[in-house]
């Protein structure tokens, strides 16, 4: 009875170890652009979106404007304190480059 006790809070434990160490395939986030952005190629509104991040793709969604992009998911060192939108600027535009998901290990670097 011991053995197993020990060895089910082995398991749980090694689980929330590795928890934050991959990207959440399928997990959903939050995020405010604060200013109109574009991201390949699609303009968005500043305000309040949805992500759902795929393996290869993640989808903005915001009312009824839904986009699908192409994205590399990157797992970093330490988790990020709060979300954070990193830009460059194309052609007069702002253009989302990389989202730091914050609570994870998580950044999106979006290929422009």
């Amino acid at each position: 009875m011991l053995k197993k006790f020990v060895l089910a809070f082995a398991i749980l434990a090694l689980a929330l170890a590795t928890a934050g160490t991959v990207a959440n395939v399928g997990g959903s986030y939050k995020i405010t652009l604060v200013q109109p952005s574009a991201v390949n190629g699609n303009d968005l509104k500043a305000g309040d979106y949805r992500l759902t991040l795929g393996s290869e793709k993640v989808t903005i969604v915001s009312g009824k404007t839904s986009v699908e992009v192409p994205v590399s998911v990157e797992s970093v060192d330490k988790k990020f304190d709060a979300t954070a939108i990193r830009y460059s600027t194309v052609g007069g535009k702002q253009v989302i480059s990389e989202i730091r998901l914050g609570g994870t290990k998580t950044k999106l670097v979006f290929n422009q």
